[in-house]
């Protein structure tokens, strides 16, 4: 059941499935701003390695918010900014080629960020949520769909939200083209990368 699309229901009367409008007084108490935990979320990548494996990766220090509308779905908004020499992928030398003027150049463009400009509910527990992504001085738009995890308080009081996220780009659009041959046929990196996030957010103090 989703985070903004749940009705309030009485298993016993089975006409109130189909006439209730009103979000639920849980639901709508969800609305508000919320900021992204890092120590508890990730954000990850997946590229093609050699045409035969894939390679996966992270970023380890990012920060982000989130404003959730219980009532109006389209209203939520999210903002992410992601350090680029975070980048880990398990190997410290493909990690520093990564952040070279072949692929990132951090020095030059240090953050990654993204902007949201559309939020929409798909039904159930799935949301898609479209934005800016700018790399390298560069801006295009991409859409993440979205689950929604569910809520919980912590032990130290805190409010939290979870999703799970995933979206595909293809770096090239990005100027992202350093690439080389393969013997065999094929490039070494694939041009598609696959983009996951697992997102823990705790609400604001009012």
């Amino acid at each position: 059941m989703g985070i903004f699309g749940r009705k309030t229901t009485d298993t016993a009367d089975t006409s109130a499935v189909a006439t209730a409008t009103a979000v639920s007084p849980d639901l709508a108490a969800l609305t508000g701003d919320y900021t992204i935990d890092p120590t508890h979320s990730t954000i990850g990548f997946v590229a093609r390695h050699a045409m035969v494996t894939n390679v996966k990766g992270s970023f380890k220090d990012f920060e982000g918010t989130l404003r959730l509308d219980g009532s109006d779905p389209a209203a939520s908004t999210a903002s992410l900014d992601i350090r680029m020499d975070s980048i880990d992928t398990g190997s410290a030398d493909r990690d520093g080629h990564l952040k070279s003027s072949d692929f990132f150049k951090t020095d030059e463009f240090p953050v990654m960020t993204f902007r949201s400009t559309k939020a929409e509910a798909l039904g159930g527990d799935d949301y898609r949520i479209t934005g800016d992504l700018e790399i390298l001085g560069t801006t295009r738009q991409i859409s993440i769909d979205l689950e929604f995890n569910g809520t919980a308080k912590d032990p130290f009081g805190n409010e939290r939200v979870g999703f799970e996220g995933k979206a595909e780009i293809l770096r090239s659009e990005w100027g992202l083209t350093w690439n080389a041959a393969l013997e065999t046929g094929g490039v070494l990196v694939s041009d598609k990368i696959k983009l996951n996030f697992d997102i823990s957010a705790i609400r604001d103090a009012a």
